[in-house]
């Protein structure tokens, strides 16, 4: 059986509000009530995989002490713009 739609954004929710470190999810949680409702199926899949790097990659990446990976460039940006509002 596939899943759904529905099912994947609410999957992909709990997975960005229940990290390693509290920031990751304060800062995954927000953009994921924000944005994974209205974002595109295609673009889950981005998100998925960024879902599968260290949170302490994530953090030095959102917070712009290191430079994202190119694939995430963009996403990256997204997460930090969206927390900062």
């Amino acid at each position: 059986m596939t899943e759904t739609l529905e099912h994947r954004r609410k999957r992909l929710h709990m997975r960005s509000i229940r990290r390693g470190i509290k920031e990751m999810d304060l800062i995954l949680g927000h953009y994921a009530q924000t944005v994974l409702p209205q974002m595109p199926e295609a673009d889950l899949d981005l998100y998925e995989a960024l879902l599968n790097e260290p949170d302490q990659d994530l953090y030095t990446w959102v917070n712009g002490q290191v430079a994202a990976p190119e694939a995430y460039r963009d996403l990256i940006k997204n997460v930090a713009q969206a927390f900062q509002k």
